[in-house]
């Protein structure tokens, strides 16, 4: 234990090195709390401050911290087995932007009654999706068939700094 401390804040008259008996003192005196904010510096820097005021509003950083943090969702693109130019060409100008706000693609072929003979076509499509996506996105696992499903996840490209 330090026989020293720093004393900072906004309530004190003269901020500086004290001992731990005096930062007390001066703490009462003011009705507040000594709380220890650097226990490694030398010396262990204290704050006067309301202890139960200072816990809220850590608690209110750190839940502005968790909001700020990337969040990612998922955006899903359907096609059929038989999508024209047109239909393909809107659909991966959303896909770009979605991977460019940093969101991941689900690219999904929808096989309905016998199209399903056709999946080496709705195989192509998603490969070529993915070569189109190539600049802003990198594949995260390639074209599988889950039941009437064919299904190819994208990922954005992380952003050079």
């Amino acid at each position: 234990m330090a026989r020293q401390v720093r004393v900072v804040g906004d309530n004190v008259e003269n901020p500086g090195v004290y001992p731990i008996s005096e930062a007390r003192r001066m703490a009462e005196r003011l009705e507040l709390d000594l709380v220890e904010i650097s226990p490694n510096a030398d010396p262990p820097v204290c704050r006067i401050v309301d202890y139960q005021k200072y816990l809220y509003q850590q608690k209110k950083r750190q839940k502005e911290m968790k909001e700020k943090a990337a969040k990612t969702e998922l955006k899903e693109i359907r096609f059929g087995p038989n999508t024209d130019e047109h239909d393909y060409q809107f659909k991966l100008k959303h896909a770009r932007s979605f991977l460019e706000n940093g969101d991941k693609v689900k690219a999904f072929v929808f096989f309905k009654g016998r199209s399903i003979l056709f999946s080496q076509q709705g195989e192509i499509l998603l490969l070529r999706l993915a070569n189109d996506l190539e600049e802003v996105g990198k594949v995260e696992f390639m074209p599988k068939l889950e039941g009437k499903r064919m299904i190819i996840i994208i990922v954005p490209k992380p952003k050079k700094k």
